[in-house]
């Protein structure tokens, strides 16, 4: 048995950008970005960033790029996948990216999803997190989305 299953929480790098295939269906493409912190040999803490880019299908696509935004925080399921072309000089190019399944939305701020001011709060009496400084506000309201037109629920993306 196989599996390509792949869940990945990051923040948008940029807006995702919205095309459609020759055929007319939409697809919509971003990139989420990852960190890993960790303490080296010397005790020393290390910070990697990974970039990942993401390809959205359908109305799942339609729904991304109209309310997902550069920093704002997100939920991805899908699987891997590898594509090859040839760039402009004849040389073949390979691309990994996640193909999404699903896309969950994370919190924005009242700002908009730049700078998005959600932090992870301490789980356990282990965690060492400043509560003042990592807990998103109590009093914080979560933004409202205007919707022009009529959504159905099996079009949502959760």
């Amino acid at each position: 048995m196989n599996l390509n299953k792949v869940f990945i929480l990051g923040r948008l790098t940029g807006d995702p950008q919205l095309r459609s295939t020759k055929s007319g269906s939409p697809v919509a493409v971003f990139s989420l970005a990852t960190n890993r912190v960790w303490n080296d040999k010397n005790n020393q803490k290390q910070e990697e960033v990974e970039y990942h880019n993401i390809v959205v299908w359908g109305r799942q696509a339609e729904i991304v790029s109209k309310f997902l935004l550069k920093g704002q925080l997100a939920l991805v399921e899908g699987r891997m996948s590898t594509r090859s072309y040839e760039d402009k000089q004849g040389v073949k190019k390979y691309v990994t990216e996640i193909v999404a399944e699903r896309v969950q939305f994370g919190p924005k701020s009242a700002g908009g999803g730049q700078g998005s001011s959600f932090k992870p709060q301490a789980s356990g009496p282990g965690d060492s997190m400043d509560s003042s400084e990592n807990q998103m506000s109590a009093t914080e309201e979560i933004p409202t989305i205007n919707i022009d037109e009529e959504i159905k629920a099996e079009d949502l993306p959760f």
